[in-house]
Formats: C-alpha cells, sequence, structure tokens
C-alpha cells in the first residue's frame, strides 16, 4: 500500500484545483490545478503572485534532507522526522526518500493525514487516551498488517484507558509502546521515576492489547538544559533499557526500540546511543528531528547541534516570507503588509533580510530594518534613515520556528534561486 498510495495521494494533490483558498497564488491562475500551475514556472516576482506570500527554497530544502540523511547514516541512526512540523505529504515523501524509518506524529489526527498518504512506519510520540482514536488505531492496523505503529505510555491510568477502548473495539493486533521516561521534575509529559517505569512495564505484560517494545523521550525537556544534563539523561534512558532487556522484558521482540532525538541535541543522542551496548535483539536508535526540513533563521539557527560540529555540516534556512511596504507615514517608520496571520512570532519576530526595489527588481540587503511589532496584517518596521524604504518595496524576511510558520500557509510555493517556482507544497493542518 505505502508507496503507491503515497504516488496516488501525491498525484491528487497536483490535481487540486487554484482558487481563493489559497493566500498569494495569481489571481490569473484560478481554475488551473497546482499541478499545471507549477509546470508554468512562473517567477515569483513577476508571475502574478501577490503579497504576502511565502516562498520555500528548493536548494536549501534539498541540502538539508540529504545533511541529515548523511548524519542518521555516519551515526548508525534510524529516523523519522517530525511531521507536525510541516505537515506535507510531498515532504514525508522526500524524507522518505532520502532515508527515513518513517516519521513521527504528535496526535492521532496527523496519524490520520499520514495514513491517508500511505505511510507505513509512524511513532506517535504521546499517548493516546481517546476511545475513539484508538478504535480508529485498531481498525487500521486489523485492516493493514504492514502497518506499523509505535506509540508512548506514562501512566497506569493511561495503560488502563488504552487496554479497555482496544478490548472493546476488538483490536486484533497488540499496539507496540514505549515507555516514556520524563526529562525531569517540572519537565512535560513522562514517568519521573525508575520505580514507576519499572510499574508499567509490570502492567503491560498482563494487557494483551499492548506490547512493550522499547523506551524514548524528549531530551529537549531536560529542565536548564545543558550538553551534561541532556547526556546524563540519555544515559538513564539506555540504562534502563539494558536493565528492563536483561530481565527479559523484550522477549521474543524483532528488535528493540530506544528514541529520543529533537532539533536542539542530536549530536548528544548520536554520541549516547552509540554506547549502546548488544542486546538480545537488534536495537532501532530512532531520531525524531523535524525541523532540519526548513531550518530557521533565529531559533533553531541558535540552537542546531551542527554550531558544535561544524566538522558535520551545517542546515541552511528555507523560508522568505515576501511582504510589501504598504505604508511609510514617517523617515522612522514603515508598515509591510504581513503579520500575525503570516508569519510566526512565537519564537521570535521575524527579520528583514533583504530589500527588492519595487521600481526595477534590483536587490539589496536589509540594512537598518528592524521589526518592532506585529499586527494581524502589519508588521512595524523601524528604519534607520528617510531613504532605506519606499512604498511599493518587497522586504524578504527570515522567521523562526518552523512548525509555526508552515501551519499559516496551506500551499507554499517551491523555488530556485532565481525566482522561479518549480511546486507547491500543500499543509495539512
Amino acid at each position: 500500500m505505502s508507496g503507491e498510495r503515497l504516488t496516488q495521494g501525491l498525484t491528487e494533490l497536483a490535481q487540486e484545483r487554484v482558487d481563493h483558498r489559497f493566500k498569494a497564488l495569481p489571481p490569473d491562475a484560478e481554475g488551473l490545478t497546482v499541478g499545471e500551475l507549477a509546470a508554468e514556472r512562473r517567477n515569483l516576482f513577476d508571475g502574478g503572485f501577490t503579497t504576502p506570500v511565502l516562498a520555500l527554497s528548493a536548494e536549501a530544502v534539498e541540502h538539508n534532507l540529504a545533511l541529515m540523511e548523511t548524519y542518521a547514516e555516519r551515526h548508525g541512526l534510524a529516523f523519522a522526522p517530525h511531521g507536525k512540523t510541516c505537515m506535507a505529504p510531498q515532504l514525508f515523501a522526500r524524507q522518505l526518500e532520502y532515508g527515513a524509518w518513517g516519521i513521527t506524529a504528535a496526535v492521532p489526527h496527523q496519524v490520520r493525514v499520514y495514513r491517508a498518504y500511505g505511510i507505513q512506519k509512524i511513532f506517535l510520540a504521546n499517548q493516546v487516551v481517546d476511545p475513539v482514536a484508538l478504535r480508529w488505531l485498531a481498525a487500521e492496523l486489523a485492516a493493514d498488517p504492514d502497518f506499523q505503529l509505535i506509540c508512548y505510555v506514562d501512566s497506569l491510568r493511561g495503560i488502563e484507558l488504552m487496554d479497555r477502548a482496544l478490548r472493546e473495539a476488538g483490536a486484533t493486533r497488540p499496539v507496540d509502546v514505549v515507555i516514556e521516561l520524563g526529562a525531569g521534575e517540572g519537565a512535560r509529559t513522562g514517568v519521573r521515576t525508575d520505580a514507576e517505569c519499572l510499574e508499567l512495564a509490570d502492567a503491560l505484560a498482563g494487557a494483551d492489547t499492548l506490547r512493550l517494545v522499547g523506551m524514548a523521550g524528549y531530551e529537549a525537556e531536560v529542565p536548564d538544559a545543558t550538553g551534561e544534563l541532556v547526556t546524563a539523561w540519555l544515559r538513564r534512558l539506555v540504562a534502563l533499557t539494558v536493565e528492563f532487556d536483561k530481565a527479559g522484558r523484550f522477549a521474543d521482540l524483532g528488535q528493540i526500540v530506544v528514541s529520543a532525538g529533537g532539533s536542539a541535541w542530536f549530536d548528544a543522542v548520536a554520541e549516547v546511543f552509540a554506547e549502546i551496548p548488544e542486546l538480545s535483539a537488534p536495537v532501532l536508535k530512532l531520531l525524531r528531528s523535524g525541523a532540519y526540513v526548513s531550518h530557521d533563521d533565529a531559533h533553531y539557527r541558535r540552537l542546531t547541534p551542527f554550531n558544535r560540529i561544524p566538522e558535520e555540516g551545517a542546515l541552511h534556512p528555507a523560508f522568505r516570507l515576501w511582504a510589501q511596504v504598504v505604508s511609510r507615514p514617517s523617515p522612522e517608520q514603515a508598515f509591510l503588509n504581513a503579520g500575525k496571520r503570516d508569519a510566526a512570532y512565537d519564537l521570535g519576530l521575524p527579520e528583514p533580510h533583504v530589500v527588492r526595489s519595487g521600481r526595477d527588481g534590483t536587490e539589496r540587503p536589509a540594512d537598518g530594518l528592524t521589526i518592532t511589532k506585529l499586527s494581524d496584517q502589519h508588521a512595524w518596521v523601524s528604519t534607520e534613515r528617510a531613504g532605506d524604504l519606499e512604498v511599493g518595496d518587497w522586504v524578504a524576511l527570515g522567521l523562526s520556528h518552523p512548525c509555526t510558520i508552515f501551519e499559516k500557509w496551506q500551499l507554499i510555493p517551491l523555488v530556485e534561486q532565481d525566482g522561479t517556482v518549480t511546486d507547491f507544497v500543500r499543509t495539512f493542518f
């Protein structure tokens, strides 16, 4: 089902009609299919696109996909990038082409999207206690013997609710689960103590609807995280896995799962997971970084492990939000026609990078420009000199936090360096 359904799904996306639902697309493209518009290879700046328009760099995406594939291979890691970042089947397909084991999800709705496009291996990084979602999962697992899903458990009550819902649904296959080890007191979800982990393992041994296959967690939630603290937590995760294996908790498994690794500490994950000793079954060392595919210009640019390991490469920011100067009320102030509805702002305001002249299309660095505030549909720009901007100019904004950038745009132009639009990335939030 997987490859065939994914190919069919991508074909269906290309057959979707362009209309008023999609921001910034050329009005004269109304009625064309997305594939037909992409085939025209229009230019982002003079091809009829309206502002604001979010552009995704084709070259940067390709570079980032290849870099993380190489990194995972070099360090003996399997890779299930977190799909909640982009929720874009076209990018899932590219991630799988670049060697991903599967795709990570956060909630059952995301799993439904993935399954609609034939994703066969899904890591659900959350405990699922909704009986409706569990009934759906049971049916999906029963209908497709090749579908593999792994999800978290972190409480006795959660196990009780999952077991009850799956039994009532008549589940024919157990749901594979990993115990989520919490990152410490005051962190997010997950079991806080080793004793509680053992208690959950005992409970799972008595639940036929659930099968314990490993341990997992999210190291970025370690309070006041430093390399030393993150490494210590990862070693605790590994030690629990080894202890469970010695106790026969993973008997008769084809593989044992150990998973961690967001976008800020995957170097520590690679280092500690390399220390995992030989266990009773092969170990699936599963990394889940998601922000890498687009990277960003602020938050993850500061946090990426490649800053610590430059010899391994560097990710490239892929997003540019092009907005237009629509008001210049004073020499010190200008306003762009992009705001909170268009730009992520939860991890920092946009940063002006390039100004494109509204008169002749020439580009220059956005020196002296600062975004000071966002309204719903306006960016407030502070200017150092009266001649920095004029009404009609285009300004390219660098953005922070891929997860909240993608979710504001349903159809995103994929753009080559010269401005040629080669495709459109469809998102499902």
